[in-house]
């Protein structure tokens, strides 16, 4: 037990002692090292991107140029996630709890949505990218709908990294959404596995590892039902500031975790 705890610590400080700036030579070295343990790279990553405000507001920038930068991490996600064979990417894009946010900036994200699909369908083609939305389509105005449907009839051929937008998404409505799609379904008796296969990612395997920006350590009702065993990775970045370093960190740190879903560290060597 020792010698796996001092394992344990001495990959946890070598993954924060890499935080700052990296030149490209660290950066692959650090890249080196992820693949290095290729079998240990989440299949699905799932991130909460937070800080766009705080990020534009510490350059008196309008909050709208914040959420603009962090489509470029976006990009830059989705660009790593293919090249490390991430099976799924589910991004928290647009909560119901944001439509209380003021008009005039839902309006803005609404657009910045539209004109970013239409901006990358291309790309996601070229790299084999399907894409996919959670939460409540129907509350999104007609545009973005409808570039939505465009974009996912486009990229249904492709059978690379599953790109999932969370749109008008709220967990525990998520839930209750699911039970009651049981119970059209005439289904009496309850089981995860049945639960599971009505919710909104039914296909998906649940995130290996949630990443959530600007140092917030809370859910923020996000795939509350899929993360009962998601490792957690919080960091004080802003979302967008989040590039190829930042990612490679939390997959590094993540690969150097022990996942033992309710056994012993012995019962896991055994297996």
């Amino acid at each position: 037990m020792e010698d796996v705890a001092a394992k344990r610590t001495q990959h946890v400080r070598f993954a924060f002692s890499r935080r700052g700036s990296m030149n490209g030579r660290d950066i692959k070295e650090l890249e080196k090292a992820v693949l290095s343990q290729r079998e240990k790279i989440p299949r699905h990553i799932a991130f909460i991107m937070d800080g766009n405000g705080r990020w534009a507001k510490k350059r008196t920038l309008p909050r709208l140029f914040g959420h603009k930068e962090g489509v470029t991490s976006v990009r830059e996600m989705v660009e790593m996630g293919v090249d490390l064979g991430v099976e799924v990417m589910t991004f928290y894009t647009f909560s119901t709890e944001n439509w209380k946010r003021p008009a005039q900036e839902v309006s803005a994200l609404m657009q910045l949505l539209v004109s970013t699909i239409r901006k990358e369908v291309d790309d996601l083609d070229q790299n084999n990218v399907t894409l996919r939305t959670i939460g409540q389509m129907d509350d999104l105005p007609e545009l973005p709908r409808r570039e939505l449907d465009l974009a996912m009839q486009r990229l249904a051929k492709n059978n690379g990294l599953v790109l999932t937008l969370a749109l008008s998404y709220s967990g525990r409505s998520e839930i209750v959404r699911a039970m009651n799609r049981l119970k059209a379904q005439g289904v009496k008796e309850i089981t995860e596995e049945a639960l599971s296969s009505a919710m909104d990612t039914a296909g998906q395997p649940d995130p290996d590892l949630l990443i959530r920006t600007s140092g917030e350590h809370r859910l923020s009702n996000f795939l509350l039902w899929q993360c009962a065993y998601t490792e957690l990775y919080v960091t004080e970045t802003y979302w967008p500031d989040f590039r190829k370093q930042q990612l490679l960190e939390a997959i590094h740190d993540y690969q150097n975790r022990e996942r033992r879903f309710g056994c012993i560290s012995e019962q896991l060597v055994q297996s």
